[in-house]
């Protein structure tokens, strides 16, 4: 009997330790999920705000330029101040230093055949923590952004002549038009390296 308990209290000694380690994994991704889903709030409300104030302000030509200059620098600030690799990525993209890499390319085909499934575009999100060839580990995460109304003045099938042609100028490779309201438009991509 007493063999029984002292193997007993062994295997609880063994086990309790990588319990205690899955649990952690656990809280740890979804800490790091509330944590990518406040950033992309931030993120998306500061490109809205910014893209708003373009529009009522110099209307949607100069608003193209606008968005052109000022996205890279309040990507820059948030990913800065969050200590993440923040990015937007599409299959459909606008400028090709937002080309999806293999994981996001994969997340996106995901994310469309889900919307195509019916689920809309803002409950589909999806992370993962990604073993890099070095070794690495990193915390990926991706909230899915859906076309809205104001979206089709630049990323529609009926754009302007003149905010086509500024689009012209400034993204000589552009893909990301022929959209239609609530269509998957891209993603938001977050990630941290995990130590």
């Amino acid at each position: 009997m007493r063999k029984k308990k002292l193997a007993a209290i062994l295997l609880i000694s063994f086990t309790l330790p990588g319990a205690s380690s899955a649990l952690f994994a656990a809280n740890n991704s979804q800490n790091n999920i509330q944590e990518a889903r406040k950033i992309v709030k931030q993120y998306a409300s500061t490109l809205k705000h910014e893209l708003k104030s373009a529009l009522k302000e110099k209307g949607p030509v100069l608003a193209v330029e606008s968005c052109h200059l000022k996205a890279p620098d309040i990507t820059d600030n948030i990913s800065q101040s969050s200590g993440w690799q923040v990015r937007r990525t599409s299959l459909k993209v606008r400028n090709l230093e937002d080309a999806p890499d293999k994981w996001e390319n994969s997340v996106l085909r995901k994310f469309e055949k889900m919307n195509t499934e019916g689920i809309p575009v803002n409950k589909i999100e999806f992370s993962e923590v990604v073993t890099k060839k070095d070794g690495n580990k990193e915390f990926r995460y991706m909230k899915a952004i859906p076309t809205k109304k104001v979206c089709l003045q630049c990323h529609g099938s009926n754009i302007k002549s003149k905010v086509a042609s500024q689009l012209d100028s400034l993204y000589p490779f552009d893909r990301a038009v022929g959209f239609k309201v609530n269509d998957l438009r891209g993603a938001f991509s977050l990630s941290k390296p995990i130590k």
